[in-house]
């Protein structure tokens, strides 16, 4: 283990070096190998604090989880807080949770307390999840009795009876596909800028002309199924960065039930809309019998995460991985959002590669928009360009460790690796990469769990295929506005 070293935020972490070094950031170091160098050297004191933490959601959900932290008194418990709160927050983006019940010595519990009011990255977990997700700000509750685990799930798409649409909606495009009976007879990926758009017009109008042309390629329209993200329920938009330039007013009065109003228009036609994550898991559900979990990966402008259990099921978790940190070292990137740093949007993204084009010496116009960047990587990639591999093996170590980090929440048996990132012969470099490192540094991993890529084709328009599958047919509903 190096030394500790201070985080931007004050706190002193442990950092470990990975056996497989990404070739254009050789400063990475991976939460998932500091967590395990921890907890060994706390449990080789022989009287490590064991601390335990549960997530409670409105709906009655509840996740727990443990850890070994530094006896008081041992020269590194200064890492405890830190430790602690990059648990916390893997935990909180990817189960879920407005309240934070903590088995834990006070003065823990009283900086985890502070941490969500008065720290900006705290603030904005606590706005976000808490208040956005649960309605609720983040609290931090002092308990030696955890609430018990309790779970909820509802079974997700398989529906390809009919004729149907597909979407899916990006950072930067927008995807449609018109299926008929589990065929797709049309498809588009249209490119678009959503983030920074003022008026909820610009989206409306988007979703609609994807709508309309797929509409133009079928008889009628049984069923529309969408995914998109940020956190859906009941078709309504908690929080999305697809909405992020919208003022609070405008969210309010006009995107909160955007979806609502859309399957209106389309006069009440079944009409479902959940997480993009989501729909890459259930892509990967669909061909996968074998009872195994499955945790689904988009590389988009962000990264994207969802999770199908074995029975096909998805759970009220939160899923948004895009804020799950991965790195720990002091100066890693910074989410341009929530202004967190070493999270996943910034290692699994077009961000990502926009981010590695210096590294690897590649010159674009910084002018240029991301999926602009990422089209000259993919095109030096088919001239056989070191360089643009070098970008592919950098991603791939990224992903490996990642997993690894995140099987400390998930129960995963197959992995579904897909978005724009990973379209060309760059995608197979990637995933070999991300391989490597389960071989050498999480062998268990390894020899468990199947990772995997769809086909060309599937990976640049999967998702919305699989989404079109999300609400059952209603033969009574089907309709052409």
């Amino acid at each position: 283990m190096n030394p500790p070293v201070v985080t931007p935020s004050g706190w002193t972490l442990p950092l470990v070096a990975p056996s497989v070094t990404p070739v254009l950031d050789p400063q990475f170091r991976p939460a998932a190998l500091a967590w395990r160098a921890f907890e060994r050297r706390a449990r080789d004191t022989g009287h490590p604090e064991h601390v335990r933490f549960a997530l409670e959601q409105k709906d009655g959900a509840v996740s727990r989880f443990a850890a070994d932290l530094l006896p008081s008194g041992d020269p590194g418990a200064a890492a405890n807080f830190g430790m602690l709160e990059r648990l916390v927050k893997l935990a909180l983006w990817s189960r879920g949770g407005f309240r934070i019940h903590l088995d834990a010595p006070a003065p823990l519990v009283e900086r985890l307390r502070s941490h969500f009011l008065e720290s900006p990255t705290g603030r904005f977990d606590s706005l976000i999840v808490g208040e956005r997700v649960y309605d609720h700000p983040i609290e931090v509750v002092a308990t030696p009795d955890l609430p018990l685990a309790h779970s909820t799930g509802a079974s997700l798409g398989g529906h390809l009876d009919g004729h149907r649409i597909g979407f899916d909606l990006g950072g930067s495009d927008r995807k449609v596909a018109a299926v008929v009976d589990g065929r797709v007879v049309w498809s588009e990926e249209v490119e678009w800028d959503p983030y920074h758009q003022a008026d909820p017009q610009y989206h409306w109008d988007g979703i609609m002309d994807s709508l309309r042309k797929a509409a133009a390629h079928l008889p009628h329209v049984d069923a529309i199924g969408g995914s998109a993200a940020g956190v859906y329920v009941d078709n309504r938009v908690r929080f999305s960065s697809l909405f992020r330039g919208v003022a609070p007013e405008a969210f309010d009065g006009r995107v909160r039930d955007m979806f609502l109003e859309l399957k209106r228009a389309w006069h009440g036609v079944p009409f479902e809309v959940v997480n993009d994550g989501e729909v890459t898991a259930l892509l990967g559900s669909m061909s996968t019998r074998d009872g195994g979990g499955v945790l689904g990966v988009a590389l988009g402008t962000s990264t994207a995460g969802g999770y199908v259990t074995g029975a096909a099921r998805i759970t009220s978790w939160l899923n948004e991985i895009a804020f799950v940190p991965i790195d720990l070292r002091p100066d890693a990137p910074r989410d341009e959002w929530s202004g967190d740093y070493g999270c996943c949007a910034q290692y699994l993204s077009q961000q990502a590669v926009g981010r590695l084009l210096g590294p690897a010496h590649i010159d674009v116009s910084p002018s240029l928009p991301l999926p602009a960047r990422l089209r000259e990587v993919q095109a030096l990639m088919l001239a056989s360009d070191p360089r643009a591999k070098d970008i592919y093996l950098t991603l791939g170590a990224y992903l490996g460790y990642a997993l690894g980090h995140l099987a400390n929440v998930y129960d995963f048996r197959h992995v579904l690796v897909l978005g724009r990132v990973t379209s060309g012969p760059g995608g197979s470099i990637l995933l070999d990469q991300a391989r490597e490192v389960l071989r050498v540094d999480f062998a268990d991993l390894a020899t468990r769990v199947d990772l995997q890529m769809p086909g060309e084709k599937d990976r640049r328009h999967g998702q919305a295929i699989a989404a079109a599958s999300l609400p059952a047919a209603d033969t009574h509903a089907a309709c052409r506005p």
